[in-house]
């Protein structure tokens, strides 16, 4: 018996792992609470996700946990032990603003569970690979600080600056405003790669842009392209928050990101870092998307200004994306921002 154990299963960069993996033949166990309806409401609910896929895959079981619980984590870890062949860590309390309003649950999901999960691995299954899904909030708003130019409809870098390609995993997260998320996952993202250089767990952190895909249960204060589209679809109005709208995101499929677990899985490393986005092939502003999806149903969206931008929010991020690619070839990207918004569209 061969099992991957995946936190936040039903989410989408969990649900995705869950396909993947169950269809490579392997037996999962998925690890979700459904949590996030508490953070976002009903509408960010996962429950119909987790139904999907245990009606698709025979090799799937979702349990019902919280990872902040140590003791029902060990229950699993202890009955499977050295079965356990890989542990994708993709729960968490993803977004700035509840993280700003209640911090303590903010940082005990993301950071204390992220710890309870690295030690049951140590303890259980140590030669299984770790992979954590972080984020590129760990920088907080030092990106900000990049000599920006103004266009039309983004902010963009001239192509003579040194991140014209994107952020590289060698930019500093220090002496910045981070958000209270930014902190835990912060957090989290240090002690992975610490479990890895001082213990010797095959672990890595992947810093993520925007993640997107079809199982993305976007809400207001998470997941802005889901979002958008979902709205768009429902002719609700859409809040551009600061930055005039023109703040620039890369955008990766979950397909794709998924496959980059996939390469570490096969060759995985100790406290690894990855910088991992759409970067360069695959971004937009705010306004950008705005426009794509006003192309793509011939429609006009209504939208309200807000002038003041969220504590931490970036201007401009791009993933420079070369430090994985050197290290796992193999892998390539099949999604960009158009083709992403188009399947957006087509799924809601």
């Amino acid at each position: 018996m061969s099992v991957v154990i995946i936190t936040g299963s039903s989410g989408l960069v969990g649900s995705e792992s869950v396909d993947f993996f169950c269809n490579k033949g392997f037996d999962v166990i998925g690890i979700d609470n459904n949590l996030r309806k508490t953070f976002f409401g009903k509408e960010a609910s996962t429950t119909w996700v987790k139904n999907k896929l245990i009606k698709k895959h025979k090799n799937f079981k979702n349990y019902n946990i919280d990872i902040r619980s140590i003791g029902s984590l060990e229950k699993i870890f202890k009955n499977l032990k050295k079965n356990i062949s890989l542990i994708i860590h993709c729960a968490a309390q993803p977004s700035h603003d509840y993280g700003k309003n209640f911090p303590i649950l903010d940082f005990n999901v993301n950071a204390t569970g992220t710890l309870n999960l690295l030690e049951l691995t140590k303890k259980y299954c140590p030669s299984a690979p770790f992979i954590f899904m972080s984020t590129n909030k760990v920088y907080g708003d030092n990106p900000n600080r990049l000599k920006v130019l103004e266009k039309q409809k983004r902010w963009e870098l001239n192509k003579n600056n040194n991140y014209f390609k994107g952020i590289n995993e060698k930019f500093s997260i220090d002496n910045c405003t981070h958000s209270f998320f930014g902190v835990s996952k912060t957090y989290a993202d240090l002690i992975v790669q610490e479990y890895g250089k001082n213990i010797g767990l095959k672990t890595v952190s992947f810093r993520g842009g925007c993640i997107t895909g079809p199982n993305h249960n976007g809400a207001k204060l998470h997941g802005f392209l889901s979002y958008l589209v979902k709205s768009t679809l429902a002719k609700r109005e859409y809040s551009l928050i600061g930055y005039k709208g023109k703040q620039v995101r890369d955008n990766l499929h979950s397909y794709d990101l998924v496959n980059c677990f996939w390469e570490f899985f096969k060759k995985p490393k100790y406290g690894e870092v990855y910088n991992i986005g759409g970067g360069r092939f695959s971004n937009c502003s705010i306004l950008e998307a705005i426009s794509e999806v006003e192309d793509c149903k011939n429609i006009e969206i209504n939208r309200k200004i807000i002038k003041t931008n969220r504590v931490g929010d970036h201007i401009w991020y791009i993933s420079n994306t070369n430090k994985f690619k050197k290290d796992y070839p193999k892998w390539k990207q099949k999604y960009n921002t158009r083709k992403i918004i188009r399947e957006l569209i087509e799924n809601n």
